[in-house]
């Protein structure tokens, strides 16, 4: 119910957006090349993240990733840019995201550090078989970008975004092997013959993530346009304070998508 009334609250604040530059426009009757002449432009897009939260190189507690699903994480942006010089090639950027960053892994470890849920009670140690992982982030998402107009078709742009995070879970369960209480060497619990074990991880999540966003747009048609854009996140999904996963795990996403250029 969060989750629907967040979309329906940014879903509004979008159409009211998409309404009022209209409206700008029609009552001062301007058009497209007289927009970029006053040195403004706006656009709204659309898209897909597909990538995953992971570490800079693979931990040695992971043995073999079994599978990956980038799943349906959309985006919804409302973008403005002031260009800076009378032939439109440098301008500035920023604007308003709404988007979903996911994906779920499963993978065979070894010794790696885990807090499941075993009949109710939490046990700490380290965990040697299969781990099913579920992320998901619902983010605001604010960017900051330098813009190049390359020719009349090409934008190229690099800069920073940060982003707020609304909801988010990461969560998941082990099965088929064994989880050391405490230490490697402690007590040894067996998870075998389908049985299963959750954590869920998701109130360490951490609140603000930021990082370096790079990207371009090709305008396909006068107003049309197709978007993509690679953000990678400088800083762990979790807290500081959080110690179970000895290693940090980035938020890195590539965005696909499409946009209206106002």
């Amino acid at each position: 119910m969060k989750h629907n009334n967040i979309l329906r609250t940014v879903g509004a604040v979008v159409c009211a957006m998409v309404t009022l530059t209209a409206s700008a426009q029609e009552e001062g009757n301007i058009t497209l090349e007289q927009a970029k002449h006053n040195g403004w432009e706006f656009e709204v897009k659309a898209g897909v993240n597909i990538g995953g939260a992971a570490p800079l190189s693979m931990p040695r507690e992971i043995r073999k990733i079994e599978s990956y699903s980038p799943r349906l994480n959309a985006s919804l942006e409302g973008m403005a840019t002031k260009w800076l010089d009378e032939d439109l090639k440098w301008g500035i950027s920023s604007g308003l995201k709404f988007e979903e960053k996911g994906m779920i892994t499963g993978a065979q470890t070894k010794g790696y550090s885990m807090e499941i849920i075993d009949d109710g009670s939490r046990v700490a140690g380290y965990w040697t078989g299969y781990v099913k992982t579920k992320y998901n982030s619902t983010l605001l998402t604010v960017p900051l970008m330098a813009n190049y107009r390359w020719g009349t078709a090409w934008k190229v742009r690099a800069g920073v975004f940060v982003s707020v995070k609304l909801d988010g879970e990461f969560s998941g369960h082990v099965t088929d092997g064994y989880l050391r209480e405490n230490n490697p060497t402690g007590e040894k619990i067996a998870f075998t013959n389908g049985k299963v074990a959750a954590y869920d991880f998701s109130t360490d999540l951490r609140h603000v993530l930021w990082g370096a966003q790079v990207g371009g747009t090709w305008r396909a048609y006068r107003h049309f346009t197709l978007n993509a854009d690679l953000t990678w996140g400088f800083n762990n999904i979790f807290h500081k304070s959080f110690k179970t996963i000895t290693f940090n795990m980035y938020p890195i996403y590539m965005n696909v998508g499409f946009g209206y250029t106002f």
